[in-house]
């Protein structure tokens, strides 16, 4: 049990650098995107992100990127979109509050 949870602290570490590193080069895009084709929210656009990555990992044609890859995009994208789930729901209590 303790090699498990061991492994799943370096993944849980490994997700969290590879969120960073992304950030670091998109910077909030996900979350605040230009809007310049799509005109959906951020939320609706990071589930399309999730549905793309879904449809090429039931594909399975890994000559664009590989199944890792793709299970780290959607497991990022996850986070992300938990993030904006839990953001909007901050939201929306604290403006319930200031009723």
């Amino acid at each position: 049990m303790e090699d498990i949870q061991n492994k799943i602290k370096e993944t849980g570490k490994e997700v969290t650098n590879f969120l960073l590193k992304k950030n670091r080069q998109y910077g909030n895009s996900v979350f605040e995107p230009i809007g310049i084709f799509s005109k959906g929210t951020p939320q609706e656009g990071l589930r399309v992100r999730i549905d793309d990555k879904l449809n090429r990992l039931m594909q399975g044609n890994d000559s664009i990127e590989t199944d890792e890859d793709i299970v780290k995009d959607l497991i990022g994208y996850l986070t992300l979109l938990l993030i904006m789930m839990r953001d909007a729901e901050w939201e929306k209590e604290n403006m319930k509050n200031l009723k």
